[in-house]
């Protein structure tokens, strides 16, 4: 009776099935790659080859969205620096939503940013944090998901990432449920948690504090950031406490990752008016450069410094140059033609004979 039903579930199971298994294909080959990279150092059956091949995995992925990260940085800036044009629009359409939402629009375009852009990078990494998932998941069960751990030809493979430990943890162990009672697992994953949070809250932090404009600051994107600033650590802990201690490794290495990049570009390649802009044109000035002939994110390299620093000597000389030439235009008369008896100076004269 209920078969009719749960056809079309069956259908979407399907579906999801047919996107995952590509997913599932390049994270596990990913993942055997660097395992059979790293084997002849740490052995076939060791946790820590796993382990590593896990953050190398991570560390692939991030850096095949570095061009993304940095269309979502342009893209924040863009969005910060049009908030003083986007409070006159509210103020301006408050009464007409749909307007105000067209002219929101259009402003956009103009400006040539893009919201969502800034979401990009949290939307591509997801499938292959959930793949991860799966394939460890799978994996503690000694189900293969993926095909480079498929099939009777790579059994020993799918036994040694189904038992590989890490500080005598199996990468499969989990914080919650308490199968063996508080032990290692809780300690190792407990640590990782504590690292993660801390790390995802100072990078959310430096964000809000050192790269936002006092203008931003007060727009609803400020308000988006205070909330991400306690959002994201708090899913953290939900994640720790639930994941097995091999998709930790991903999340905890991604993590640091966005710490440092997230602090290159803030140092390097900081938004204009924010605390970090001011602190990088002191650091401009320190080298005896002037920072409006530098633009952020420049690589400001020993021949750069060099080049910069004769075309503002050049600069100069050529204003030196020009300077006794604006003089001559406007000489003072000769010392002649000062003591020359004026019109008005003869009548003062002949006035005073009389």
């Amino acid at each position: 009776m209920l078969q009719p039903l749960l056809v079309p579930l069956a259908g979407i199971n399907d579906f999801f099935s047919a996107i995952a298994q590509p997913l599932y294909w390049v994270v596990s080959g990913i993942m055997v790659g660097f395992h059979w990279l790293l084997t002849p150092v740490f052995g076939a059956g060791s946790g820590a080859a796993w382990g590593l091949s896990i953050v190398l995995l991570t560390v692939t992925v991030r850096a095949a969205m570095i061009p993304l990260f940095v269309k979502q940085i342009n893209s924040t800036r863009g969005m910060q620096e049009v908030q003083p044009k986007l409070k006159e629009l509210q103020k301006k359409y408050a009464d007409d939503r749909e307007r105000l939402g067209q002219e929101t629009m259009k402003l956009y375009k103009e400006e040539g940013v893009n919201p969502m852009a800034s979401c990009l990078p949290l939307l591509i990494q997801t499938p292959f944090f959930l793949a991860l998932y799966r394939v460890i998941d799978g994996a503690s069960r000694g189900e293969a998901r993926g095909s480079w751990l498929a099939g009777p030809q790579h059994q020993q493979l799918l036994d040694s990432l189904t038992h590989a430990t890490i500080f005598t943890v199996p990468l499969s162990g989990r914080f919650w449920p308490f199968e063996n009672g508080f032990g290692g697992v809780q300690v190792l994953t407990a640590v990782m948690t504590i690292i993660m949070v801390v790390a995802q809250f100072f990078t959310s932090r430096q964000m809000y504090s050192r790269n936002m404009s006092p203008a931003a600051m007060t727009g609803p994107m400020a308000q988006q950031q205070k909330m991400m600033v306690y959002l994201f650590p708090a899913m953290y802990i939900f994640f720790g406490a639930t994941i097995p201690v091999g998709v930790l490794i991903y999340l905890l290495t991604t993590t640091l990752w966005s710490f440092g990049q997230q602090e290159w570009i803030i140092r390097n390649n900081p938004s204009p008016g924010t605390p970090a802009y001011l602190d990088w044109e002191e650091r401009i000035r320190a080298k005896g450069l002037n920072p409006r002939k530098v633009r952020p994110g420049d690589k400001l390299t020993r021949a750069r410094i060099a080049e910069l620093k004769a075309a503002e000597a050049a600069e100069v000389a050529a204003q030196q140059q020009a300077a006794p030439k604006k003089q001559k235009k406007a000489a003072p008369p000769s010392a002649a033609t000062r003591h020359q008896p004026t019109q008005s100076s003869r009548a003062k004269r002949a006035g005073k004979k009389k």
